[in-house]
């Protein structure tokens, strides 16, 4: 392992007026990402930005991912009113768009400035714009839109619900949002059929935390078996450890992390790991988001309603529950989500000479 010392800012830039603008926050909050972009870039950590302005890192995250939103929408063919609007405030709209592609976050920043909604209106669009865009083919009935994205939603949770007064204050909803004639139908002929749909809960995630010291993982590099050369030990590459999961790195793209001999790994065919932020799986998990690794089993492509799958949408790969058979492709099931070691003291493993009393 190799401690990498941290990256030292260089001397590219003049950072005092950057640090002078985002304090007095001169400009727009576009100005203030890209100000911090370039101080990133720089090498200033967001830590560093924080102490010397005043944005707080998940502050200066907010406004970095709003800021390639917003240049999204530019380009996607947003309305002047949505681009005016947008680049003077409510970054922490543009920020819920993040998981939408380029047309539909023009379309769904135009129908949220339409509407005049909130953030948590937009992470509701946002939530309904992916799941709607998943349809090879829009429903039956349903056409293209923000509108009809969210007039389907409706429609669906509607339908799954027995008590009247939830129906109907959904019913409401859809065909407020509604933009053809289609899906005003469609919502309501619920007013006259009680039928209710069962719904499915999703599955719970396969989901393991590293208890003790014991079960943190380490990998090493093997130089061979003798006899050997000085050759061979200088051709084994240096590896960084990476991470709470020790995540190693070398030279090349390649990359490993070591994992528990749990059955369920063992007993996977072709596992794979990815990095994930714990607010971005298929399930959130509640409290701090904290990193994860899922892992992904690629020789399990078959169907099951109790399982997660990895698909690749908009050109990315994503996490997903499908309640019924999909028409996308399916990559691979989820096999494990794997939680760090809770550490109080993150220097306390690397202290062996620190002992109970």
């Amino acid at each position: 392992m190799t401690n990498t010392p941290p990256e030292q800012p260089t001397a590219e830039i003049a950072p005092d007026p950057l640090f002078q603008a985002l304090r007095r926050k001169e400009g727009t909050w576009v100005e203030w990402a890209q100000h911090c972009q370039t101080l990133q870039k720089a090498g200033y950590s967001p830590q560093q930005i924080f102490e010397e302005t005043g944005f707080e890192p998940i502050q200066q995250n907010q406004i970095l991912v709003g800021a390639q939103v917003y240049a999204s929408i530019v380009a996607g063919g947003a309305a002047d009113a949505t681009r005016a609007y947008f680049q003077q405030k409510a970054s922490d709209i543009l920020y819920e768009l993040r998981i939408l592609t380029q047309d539909d976050r023009a379309a769904a920043a135009d129908f949220i400035l339409k509407h005049q909604f909130n953030a948590d209106d937009a992470h509701e669009i946002a939530k309904a714009l992916k799941e709607y865009s998943r349809f090879s083919e829009f429903p039956d009935g349903f056409g293209p839109g923000p509108g009809e994205a969210i007039a389907y939603q409706c429609w669906k949770h509607a339908r799954q619900k027995s008590d009247l007064q939830e129906r109907s204050r959904l019913i409401a909803k859809g065909l407020n949002y509604a933009e053809t004639e289609g899906a005003r139908q469609k919502l309501q002929d619920l007013l006259t059929d009680f039928t209710v749909v069962k719904s499915r809960s999703a599955p719970r995630l396969p989901l393991f935390r590293l208890e003790s010291s014991d079960e943190l993982p380490r990998t090493i590099p093997v130089v061979g078996e003798f006899p050997l050369t000085a050759e061979d030990l200088k051709a084994v590459p240096i590896l960084e450890e990476i991470g709470p999961f020790g995540i190693v790195k070398s030279s090349g793209n390649a990359a490993w992390v070591s994992i528990p001999g749990w059955q369920v790994i063992l007993k996977a065919e072709d596992p794979v790991a990815i990095a994930c932020a714990s607010d971005r799986l298929p399930n959130p998990l509640p409290g701090k988001v904290e990193r994860t690794l899922a892992i992904v089993d690629r020789r399990q492509r078959q169907w099951r309603d109790d399982a997660y799958f990895l698909i690749e949408q908009n050109g990315q790969l994503e996490l997903q529950w499908f309640e019924t058979q999909p028409e996308t492709r399916l990559l691979g099931q989820l096999i494990l989500v794997l939680r760090p070691k809770r550490i109080l003291d993150e220097g306390f493993t690397a202290e062996p000479w620190q002992i109970d009393e």
